[in-house]
């Protein structure tokens, strides 16, 4: 009788493991075989400084605009989850009023106030190339246009361009209606590291940038000054 009641025991046991084990929902089997293939991303937003000197006071809408390849490396182990990297160009214009940028002084460049000259349009421009690097989320990892999107990441680039483009109405002498450009990059810091952040749902996110490095090399112009922007990114991934 008692190995009748432990037999009964065990089963009891057993059967009671087996509806547990049961009741607990399997892991999802997702089909990537229909995946965004669209890898490009597009960025457009709104650009400025922080940490620059009163003296220095960006104008209007300073703006970014940012395009990247790239490549899309699901987890195994959660299609949910992925890593992203990639070439691509980030392009900042920032706008100044009744300012002179000299960028052909021999020591350092230069924020001159500027109340003579009427300019129509005054910025200062710059290029990079820049790789950046995602750990993303995705809801629906199948339909990548669709469904709820993270990513947290960082971008690496190096300067490949900086200048300043004037469009004059009136100078001191009473001459206007012509454009001027300044190309020097001798003053800016050859590389920069930015710090990335995207929330959205399907094709379309918003981003969020902060520049860890400065603009200026030490000695050669403002220090501290640190970019930031916000906006949006066009993306299929």
């Amino acid at each position: 009788m008692k190995r009748i009641l432990i037999a009964l025991v065990f089963i009891s046991i057993g059967t009671a493991a087996i509806a547990q084990d049961a009741e607990k929902p399997t892991k999802k089997k997702w089909d990537l075989s229909k995946r965004s293939a669209d890898h490009f991303m597009i960025q457009f937003g709104y650009h400025n400084w922080s940490g620059q000197p009163d003296s220095i006071k960006p104008s209007g809408f300073s703006r970014t605009f940012n395009m990247y390849f790239l490549f899309d490396f699901p987890f195994k182990s959660n299609p949910k989850l992925s890593i992203a990297i990639g070439p691509g160009m980030g392009t900042d214009n920032i706008f100044f009023e009744k300012t002179n940028i000299d960028l052909k002084n021999r020591k350092e460049i230069e924020f001159n106030k500027d109340s003579v000259t009427q300019y129509k349009k005054y910025k200062l421009q710059t290029g990079y190339l820049e790789v950046p690097v995602e750990f993303r989320y995705s809801s629906n990892p199948a339909n990548m246009n669709s469904g709820f999107k993270a990513a947290l990441g960082v971008k690496v680039g190096t300067i490949l361009d900086a200048k300043t483009k004037a469009k004059v109405d009136k100078d001191a002498q009473g001459d206007g209606g012509y454009v001027y450009k300044v190309k020097d990059k001798n003053f800016f810091n050859s590389y920069r590291m930015v710090a990335t952040l995207r929330l959205g749902y399907g094709n379309f996110t918003a981003f969020g940038t902060y520049t860890l490095s400065e603009v200026f090399k030490e000695g050669q112009g403002p220090l501290g000054i640190r970019p930031w922007s916000v906006g949006l990114t066009l993306s299929g991934l």
